[in-house]
């Protein structure tokens, strides 16, 4: 019998051995630093979900210096997530990113301005000094000002573009009239800093006729040939929708989970449960698929502002169904 137990246990060690070795590598670089923006992914790595699939899961946080594609076109991730209008600009100049799946329905971007400067329509911006993030994530931006005309080279006919950082310390400082902002993020670290809701003026791009998509995942072109490499988006892909769907049921434990992973130690857990009440608006209504009619509007959106749009042409090839039909059935 000892010897039997013995034999059973070296197989059940073995076994287990084996599926450790199993484990397939899988790099992801965020668009941000370690927030709720990126709950999903964090909680299938919490939640053993990736293991589950057999991945081991390596998470990069961004930060305002950091561009996704570059990272993936330069070997640093296997999967990015990125904003569409970023994505498809940089596909246009030969990085050929193709979005994979979809966890963000709705946009969260917006402008956010003083009154006191004078602000109250988008025809109000002309002479304005304005806060832009940019490595990628200024698309929007120069998309709703070529459809508005106005140039961003400053001048009293056009807007003077304040290059955006981490913070919201230009509005704040009344460096900038207004300045770039997330529903789930900027917006509250402007009113946490003392402004209220009533000294400010809110544009949603959502609003604007600029609503584009954000925060998609995307692999490269090239990658997408290997089946083994197909394989391992689908189970990625199943297991991150898994994790997202798992955080918009449970809101303040994935707020929790974030936390215990920000390296940085400058998040607070109320500003996390504020934020992941916010991003469930965003993620509200996706299973993960990407929405053709969601993706031809953003396409005609950049298209969109005279001589000088975001995209010059329609992208071929820019998205695929081919992980998200496995992965979802």
């Amino acid at each position: 019998m000892n010897r039997l137990m013995t034999t059973l246990l070296a197989g059940a060690m073995l076994a287990a051995a084996g599926t450790a070795m199993a484990q397939e590598k899988v790099t992801l670089q965020l668009k941000w630093v370690t927030q709720a923006q990126f709950a999903g992914y964090y909680v299938a790595k919490d939640k053993g979900f990736y293991k589950e699939e057999n991945l081991d899961v390596e998470i990069k946080p961004g930060g305002p210096d950091i561009a996704p594609p570059q990272v993936i076109a330069g070997g640093g991730a296997d999967v990015v997530l990125d904003w569409m209008p970023s994505a498809l600009a940089t596909r246009e100049k030969g990085v050929k990113l193709v979005n994979i799946a979809q966890p963000f329905k709705t946009s969260g971007m917006m402008l956010t301005c003083r009154k006191d400067s004078g602000i109250k329509t988008p025809a109000d911006f002309k002479g304005k000094t304005l806060g832009v993030w940019f490595f990628g994530n200024e698309y929007p931006f120069l998309s709703w000002m070529a459809q508005l005309g106005l140039s961003t080279e400053g001048g009293p006919d056009g807007v003077t573009v304040l290059k955006q950082g981490f913070n919201v310390d230009p509005i704040l400082q009344k460096q900038a009239d207004c300045v770039s902002t997330m529903t789930y993020n900027e917006y509250w670290q402007i009113i946490d800093a003392g402004l209220t809701a009533d000294e400010l003026v809110v544009f949603k791009y959502q609003d604007q006729g600029v609503a584009t998509l954000e925060d998609g995942i995307y692999v490269l072109e090239d990658a997408l040939k290997d089946e083994a490499f197909q394989d391992r988006m689908v189970r990625f892909v199943r297991a991150s929708m898994k994790g997202w769907k798992w955080a918009e049921e449970n809101p303040d434990a994935a707020a929790e989970i974030i936390l215990e992973n920000d390296a940085t130690g400058a998040q607070t857990i109320e500003h996390q449960k504020r934020m992941m009440g916010e991003i469930a608006k965003l993620t509200a209504g996706s299973n993960g698929a990407l929405d053709e009619a969601d993706y031809n509007r953003t396409v005609d959106t950049l298209m969109k502002g005279g001589s000088d749009p975001v995209i010059s042409m329609k992208p071929e090839g820019a998205w695929t169904s081919i992980i998200t039909d496995k992965a979802l059935k």
